[in-house]
């Protein structure tokens, strides 16, 4: 249960800036925010089920399963809404620039330095790593397809 609602956490917080960087980028350019958020959404399956499997093994219950990986999610709009109620009379090439970045930062560290030791932690450490190059794979060729 804890590392569920520890996941779940994570993965608000991860979810949060995301919203905010679809948003900024579909201002800029709807075509690639489209893609940004296609991107996204496929990559929010796994999330949710990291979410939901470790609730559901602890608790046996599919609706308190449910409800943490949808309340996680939910931090993607609400960093989407945010970033148009404030950001919006901001918004420029250099704002943008510096949001990505800002975005891409907090992404890693989550990554690096929270869910990768939780992985190795449960997990078999080769398998994580295997899975963390697999992932790089996939995102390098899925920008070289778009």
């Amino acid at each position: 249960m804890r590392a569920g609602i520890f996941t779940a956490l994570a993965i608000a917080v991860h979810n949060f800036p995301e919203g905010l960087a679809t948003f900024a980028t579909a201002l800029e350019d709807p075509a690639l925010g489209v893609l940004i958020a296609l991107a996204i959404a496929i990559h929010n399956i796994p999330e949710g089920i990291s979410v939901s499997v470790p609730i559901f093994y602890a608790t046996g219950d599919r609706s308190k399963a449910f409800r943490y990986s949808f309340l996680s999610g939910l931090a993607e709009p609400t960093g989407a809404v945010i970033g148009f109620v404030i950001l919006m009379p901001f918004l420029g090439p250099f704002i943008l620039g510096a949001l990505l970045a800002f975005v891409a930062g907090i992404m890693v560290y989550i990554s690096l330095d929270e869910i990768l030791p939780m992985a190795h932690r449960y997990g078999h450490s080769h398998l994580v790593i295997v899975a963390l190059v697999l992932g790089m794979l996939v995102m390098a060729v899925s920008l070289l397809m778009f």
